[in-house]
């Protein structure tokens, strides 16, 4: 049994006409999801708002960038960059998500079985001090230093499946001993970090890219050789997948070759390394293309 956390609300975070990052990513994936064979196996959740969400994402960026949103917000929205929109909605919207990931930890831990957080905006490219790359919050981070304040948990890994590196996340956790962050991207690509020599302050950093136009015959051997056997060495209590599906062959953002169902194979490989996973949605703007590759995971799970 998979729990999906999911609002509707996560749609009234709108960036414009054209933009990859819309609405629709998150309502293609759900209709495909409830129109499933074995969609009575699934459960939902709305996340909660009671929670002290806004004190966690200030403690991993710079509480005057997190002020900066709320006011582009009140004042009608704008856009932090060349392609990251903050629109009225867009900073409760934001906390909404990171309560959606941190209401998934709880979800697992208190379970035993994965849970898959479809929000947006995705997370792994805000920094502390600032977002980018459609990223406003820095939501797997987040979640990950969240779940080492519960009893038990002592170590969390992040895997990042996402095409491209995940910046701000490497940013926030590479100097906590406690969390191993891995990500396998495109090079050279979007945000052009995430080279192989950055290793993080305690050796818990592992970054493979990879060159454009791979397949799962280079991603299969790479989570056979060297993902699943460095995360089973580190021992995590809790296993957070950033969970991208812009690797796709039919994804416009990026150059690799991925098919839905390889998602799937990578679900399986995770098993292998924890028991307790968090999958947590980040790119993927291809709409079938995504749809299809939510299903391949989860139905793997």
């Amino acid at each position: 049994m998979v729990t999906l956390f999911f609002s509707p609300d996560f749609c009234e975070h709108l960036t414009g006409r054209g933009h990859p990052e819309s609405p629709e990513r998150l309502r293609a994936t759900v209709s495909a999801l409830k129109n499933l064979p074995w969609a009575d196996q699934l459960t939902w959740q709305h996340p909660k708002r009671d929670r002290k969400v806004l004190d966690w994402v200030k403690k991993l960026h710079n509480p005057d960038y997190v002020e900066q949103v709320r006011q582009i917000a009140l004042n009608g929205g704008a856009m932090l960059d060349a392609d990251t929109v903050v629109s009225p909605a867009s900073y409760e919207v934001a906390l909404l998500a990171v309560a959606a990931w941190l209401d998934g930890v709880d979800s697992v831990l208190n379970s035993g079985e994965p849970a898959f957080v479809l929000a947006r905006p995705p997370g792994h490219h805000a920094e502390s001090s600032g977002g980018m790359g459609f990223c406003l919050f820095s939501n797997a981070a987040i979640a990950a230093h969240y779940a080492l304040t519960k009893t038990g948990i002592e170590r969390v890994a992040i895997l990042d499946w996402d095409v491209h590196h995940g910046n701000g996340t490497q940013e926030m956790v590479e100097r906590d001993p406690q969390i191993f962050y891995c990500s396998l991207h495109q090079s050279p690509c979007y945000p052009g970090t995430g080279r192989a020599s950055e290793t993080g302050a305690y050796e818990n950093v592992l970054n493979l890219p990879l060159a454009p136009g791979q397949t799962i015959e280079t991603y299969g051997p790479l989570f056979r050789d060297k993902i699943v056997p460095t995360l089973q060495n580190f021992k995590p209590d809790l296993l957070i997948i950033s969970a991208g599906y812009d690797a796709n062959h039919a994804d416009p953002l990026a150059s690799m070759s991925l098919q839905p169902d390889d998602y799937g194979i990578f679900s399986r490989y995770c098993q292998q390394i924890c028991d307790r996973r968090l999958f947590g949605l980040e790119g993927g703007y291809d709409l079938d293309a995504l749809a299809q590759s939510v299903i391949a995971t989860i139905a793997a799970c």
